[in-house]
């Protein structure tokens, strides 16, 4: 847990990590970090390629994915149904789903903003993130100490970031070293990702600010162009390994670090492969059982449960166009083919949800939850 307070401690020592300035740093690795880097990048490129020209249905769902895993690292957890149904138009979110929806924002910031990976971008996905929680001052650098461990003071604390003062120049360094071209993409970023932790620039969220970083990076190297490869999903399954190494990083050692984020790109492709695979055949399998013309909306909202596997009126209305008091026409088809689940009665709050898209999210995070 990270703690935070203007007031320091009356007794005792402790010592704020001093960033390393890393933006001519020569990265030291074994020859095997390097080679599995380079194999592991070109699988997240392949990955991207992929999908092609079916973007459109996953570019959402991985983005969405990669934020729940991202969350889930900092024990922020939900099920699929409650994320969908924190998106809603007019829902009311339960309190961890409102959170990760929230760093579903600050990703897609990230990869809004991964042309010009500067300063003003990671303010703004921090400000995406943290819109809801002032007391953490969103979209500011942090103005007083920051710890992780420990109790009301710094003293004890497993980390202790470094004195606030030093915030400022730490970032301009680590963003000097971010946009050097001459250090292999994958082992850049693990680094950059690892120095980031350690500036811990932000009173709360910096470790979801931190992976979202990861993804900006990750489309401003090229890596990526399309889709979000879910790298936290990647981490999630070792989160131990994952702590330990950015700790180890902090004593001088980047092997580890990247050697996490090399395997963790390798286990979040091979995930995220099998969700889309996933959705796939459901979407083609649906195909089987509609009965509506070829021009029906129908299509177009079975086409959207694939992203949006919660959906009411409103929703409708917002992403297809379709008036809310036309809603049922192309929603009681798809009810009664078994597409769809009405979850709510009440005439004034329908919700409709898909439980195969919903149950195929959920064994992603079973499966990035799970050690490969």
């Amino acid at each position: 847990m990270r703690h935070a307070s203007t007031a320091l401690p009356r007794y005792g020592t402790y010592r704020p990590a001093v960033p390393a300035n890393i933006a001519n740093l020569v990265l030291d690795l074994p020859p095997s970090a390097f080679a599995d880097a380079e194999s592991a990048s070109h699988e997240i490129t392949r990955f991207d390629a992929e999908l092609g020209g079916e973007i459109a249905p996953f570019t959402a769902v991985l983005l969405r994915s990669e934020s729940a895993a991202s969350s889930q690292i900092e024990n922020l957890t939900a099920s699929a149904r409650a994320i969908a149904e924190a998106e809603l138009p007019g829902g009311k979110p339960k309190r961890n789903a409102e959170m990760i929806v929230a760093n579903t924002a600050a990703m897609q910031a990230a990869v809004t903003l991964s042309d010009a990976v500067d300063a003003d971008a990671i303010l703004a996905m921090h400000r995406a993130l943290m819109a809801k929680e002032p007391r953490h001052t969103p979209g500011e650098f942090r103005t007083e100490p920051v710890w992780i461990g420990g109790g009301s003071t710094p003293i004890g604390a497993t980390f202790v970031g470094p004195r606030h003062e030093l915030v400022p120049r730490a970032i301009g360094d680590l963003l000097a070293f971010v946009q050097r071209a001459d250090v292999p993409a994958l082992p850049q970023i693990a680094v950059a990702h690892a120095q980031f932790e350690t500036i811990h620039p932000f009173t709360d969220g910096n470790g979801r600010t931190g992976r979202a970083l990861v993804q900006a990076i990750l489309r401003n190297k090229g890596l990526t162009r399309q889709v979000t490869v879910p790298v936290s999903a990647g981490l999630l399954a070792d989160t131990g390994a994952y702590f330990a190494a950015l700790n180890t990083y902090r004593d001088g050692d980047a092997a580890p670090i990247v050697e996490r984020f090399t395997q963790a790109s390798i286990l979040a492709i091979a995930n995220g492969r099998q969700l889309v695979a996933d959705l796939r055949d459901i979407r083609e399998n649906w195909n089987d059982v509609i009965t509506a013309r070829s021009d029906s909306a129908v299509w177009k909202v079975a086409d959207l449960l694939t992203r949006r596997p919660v959906v009411n009126a409103a929703l409708l209305a917002q992403e297809l166009g379709i008036e809310s008091t036309n809603a049922h026409r192309y929603l009681n088809p798809l009810t009664e083919a078994g597409i769809l689940i009405e979850t709510t009665s009440a005439p004034r709050n329908r919700v409709w949800r898909s439980p195969e898209v919903l149950a195929a999210l959920d064994a992603f995070a079973e499966r990035a939850g799970r050690r490969g």
